[in-house]
Parts: structure tokens; sequence; C-alpha cells
């Protein structure tokens, strides 16, 4: 019962958290935001990741709120993905600077992280 209390808090979190995020970035996509010498400029590209942001405290609070065991799995994966996020991103910046390959920019670790994610959930089972 206090795992779906949980699971229910973190869906409605990053449910509020990503609506905005979506928002921002369909709005930039359709031309919204193309005149890039105004001083709010800086201001679209911190509002835009306020939200992503949320959304990493959603998950670090669905490990707050969850039980031991899901606490400790949870953050597993959580540290694997970060990593993996990490040194492929990492990697293609060197293969960028090395061998000219096309550029990545920045804010796409946070997609690859949560790739990252996503391909560790099914393998990781413990929390040894």
């Amino acid at each position: 019962m206090a795992m779906d209390l949980a699971h229910r808090r973190y869906a409605i979190r990053t449910f509020a958290f990503m609506v905005p995020y979506v928002a921002i970035n369909v709005a930039a996509i359709g031309g919204a935001f193309d005149d890039r010498t105004r001083p709010g400029s800086y201001l679209l590209g911190l509002a835009v990741a306020a939200p992503v942001i949320g959304q990493l405290w959603a998950t670090l609070a669905l490990m707050g709120d969850a039980d031991e065991f899901v606490r400790a799995l949870t953050a597993k994966r959580f540290i694997l993905a970060a990593g993996g996020a990490m040194a492929i991103f990492t990697a293609w910046g060197f293969v960028e600077e090395y061998a000219r390959a096309p550029h990545v920019p920045g804010y796409a670790v946070y997609m690859l992280f949560w790739l990252c994610y996503a391909v560790v959930t099914p393998f990781v089972r413990t929390t040894r």
C-alpha cells in the first residue's frame, strides 16, 4: 500500500514537471523563441532546465518514500545509469574533438541518462 502511494506521488510529480518541459520545448521548436539576442534567452534556457531538475528530485523523493529494498534497487539503477551516461557522453565528446564527429548538445545527456536507466533496469534485480 505504501509503495502504491509512493509510485503514485512519483507519477504525479513526473507528470507535473514534464508537462512544462515538453511545452517549452514544443514552443521553441515552433519558433516562439527564435530571437536569441534578447536577455530573456538565458532565462528560457534556465526555465527549460528547471523541470529536469524537478523530475530528478521526484526520482530521489521516490527513493526516500520507498521501502529499503526498492530504495537500494532504485539507487543502484540510478548510479549505474548516471555512470553509463557520463561514460558514453564523455567518450562521444572525445570522438567529436579528435575525429570531428557531429556535435551532440549537452542537454542530450539527460535523455541518455534515462535511456541508460531503461537499459540497466531489467538487469539490475538485486541490491547486491
